[in-house]
């Protein structure tokens, strides 16, 4: 993402990255021999955004709009390829011979290319998981919440994005391989009946203002068609359903090579284990204490219960945006991070077909100016009983720390140190474990820093969700090394960190199919301890800002390269 204390490179402002432009020498072999690294970066951002148009769009490059990956065989092999060739090339270039900003960003630039190609070939998500295509791109929401043009221009642009849907699904359909396990075929069939859904209903209403009758005839025609085209993948994986399986692991070595590519942390599983249960055990422990303080003899499961029948009033979107205030009044007031820009966060409930989460941000690219950013919650699932359906809406204190993981001063806050960061390239590639390891490093920050004055329900809210990112860490490992059942992991979120069965549901299913939801605690736990070892020498607590706004600035590569380059080491290590 951003390099703001290194990198004071020239950038290309990729205004000239037209959806033509090709790297100078037709390869990146040829740019590496150039030996001029800012135009090999650039180059390579550039070919990326023609390879995979629907990120473009999103970083905010409309000159895209509409676009989606080839998802052909041909297409999917022309992406490993020039990950590839950028690897290789990046190695040729001499690093006595580069700045260390430039050194910097050729091991960020690696590290990408080196995580997307897992991705794309050793774990073969296009093949076997449907969240390559459910989360790669299908979701048109870009161009509904993110008034970056006038309404009739962003109809024109969805038009064409249907017309994209439409041709790329029999790809889809090609690709992906049964058996399928039973929690992937589960996603697929919600994620893309939910498209289907969504485009010919919530989509067109979205479009509603738009008075010429050529243009609505015109959706319809597509919406229709790309309507029709999710449905019946989804209506095949349905009928996939009575060969389904539980083969989703990745396997002991394959998860091994998942944290080397996309994170750079090459620390056993073993120990990666042993890490995970010591932080749950710290935070159980914790929660103890404060169920003692706030309900006095009460079991831990009529304490969570009792924190949690404290449910927002008028619903938890109402609660967030009264909280969001709150939160950013005291992060100001206690100076804990800089906060730059103006930009605000609304709050919304999640679109139907994108509610395997309880909540995320949706935050505007770089390229889009003066854009909110929209901090989506999940209603519960209205299949599942009353008594479900309730537990699922988190009490208000769980819901306190949501906002602060997902707005105030997590992810949106990342997000706006991150599109101001001088590195292009900072700017557009975060990281997993960065992105969600600094949300969820910022629940425990700001319980420490005094939010709500030590009151032992607010604690409990905050140990709820670390204990959720425990077993998301636990889960991880053991589903994916082929020492837990989806069943396990369900019992695990249950009874060791007092989950409502919903969510427990919902989060042993997410296991199987985002193995790397690890990132939370993995990614907390390496920023802890950079905080602890950057502010040793610089006032300890007094220096949490100087730290905050130093981590913020590198955009969003792996942790162990920011810990590298802010301690000055000689290699990039996974320290806990």
């Amino acid at each position: 993402m951003r390099l703001k204390l290194l990198v004071a490179a020239s950038l290309m402002a990729l205004a000239a990255c037209s959806p033509g432009a090709q790297a100078p020498g037709g390869s990146m072999t040829a740019m590496a021999q150039a030996g001029d690294w800012a135009k090999f970066r650039d180059a390579f951002v550039t070919n990326w955004f023609e390879l995979d148009p629907a990120n473009a769009v999103y970083q905010g490059k409309h000159e895209f709009d509409g676009r989606l990956p080839d998802w052909s065989a041909a297409g999917l092999k022309k992406q490993g390829d020039f990950l590839r060739e950028t690897i290789a090339a990046a190695g040729k270039f001499d690093g006595a011979k580069l700045s260390e900003a430039d050194r910097f960003e050729r091991d960020y630039l690696v590290k990408v290319a080196e995580g997307k190609l897992f991705w794309l070939e050793d774990a073969d998500q296009p093949h076997r998981n449907p969240t390559y295509y459910v989360g790669g791109g299908l979701d048109p929401n870009v161009y509904i919440a993110r008034p970056y043009a006038d309404a009739p221009t962003r109809m024109k642009a969805m038009i064409a994005f249907f017309k994209s849907v439409a041709a790329q699904a029999p790809n889809i359909r090609a690709n992906l391989k049964t058996p399928m396990p039973l929690s992937f075929v589960n996603y697929g069939v919600a994620g893309f009946n939910g498209f289907a859904d969504f485009y010919a209903g919530d989509a067109k209403k979205a479009f509603a203002s738009v008075k010429d009758p050529a243009l609505q005839a015109e959706f319809d025609t597509a919406s229709q068609a790309a309507a029709t085209a999710m449905r019946e993948i989804g209506s095949w994986l349905e009928s996939q359903r009575s060969t389904a399986t539980q083969d989703f692991a990745l396997g002991a070595d394959r998860f091994a090579r998942m944290l080397a590519a996309t994170e750079g942390v090459n620390t056993p599983l073993a120990e990666l284990e042993k890490i995970g249960m010591a932080d749950l055990k710290r935070n159980q422990d914790a929660f103890v204490a404060a169920c003692a303080t706030f309900a006095p003899g009460a079991t831990i499961e009529a304490c969570t219960a009792i924190m949690n029948a404290n449910k927002p009033d008028g619903g938890p979107v109402a609660e967030a945006r009264r909280q969001i205030p709150m939160l950013r009044a005291f992060v100001i007031d206690k100076d804990i991070v800089s906060i730059p820009g103006t930009e605000e966060a609304l709050v919304e409930e999640s679109p139907p077909y994108n509610r395997q989460n309880s909540a995320y941000i949706d935050p505007p690219g770089p390229f889009d100016k003066g854009i909110p950013s929209v901090y989506y919650i999940s209603p519960p699932d209205p299949s599942w009983s009353k008594e479900v359906q309730d537990g699922f809406v988190p009490g208000k204190q769980d819901l306190l720390f949501t906002s602060v993981h997902e707005v105030m001063p997590g992810h949106f806050v990342q997000f706006l140190h991150a599109n101001r960061s001088p590195s292009l390239f900072g700017q557009l590639f975060v990281g997993y474990a960065y992105a969600e390891g600094w949300a969820h490093y910022t629940e425990e920050m700001m319980w420490e820093a005094g939010l709500n004055n030590g009151d032992p329900e607010t604690h409990i809210g905050q140990l709820a969700n670390a204990l959720l990112r425990d077993c998301r860490f636990l889960s991880a490992i053991r589903l994916h090394s082929g020492t837990m059942t989806q069943e396990q992991s369900r019992e695990l979120f249950i009874k060791e960190c007092h989950q409502d069965e919903g969510t427990a549901r919902q989060q042993s299913a997410r296991g199987t199919y985002d193995p790397a939801y690890l990132n939370y605690t993995l990614g907390k736990l390496m920023i802890r301890k950079l905080r602890a070892d950057w502010t040793a020498s610089r006032g300890g607590t007094k220096a949490w800002k100087g730290f905050h706004d130093a981590f913020l600035s590198y955009g969003g590569p792996p942790i162990p390269l920011v810990r590298q380059a802010m301690m000055k080491e000689g290699s990039a290590k996974s320290v806990f």
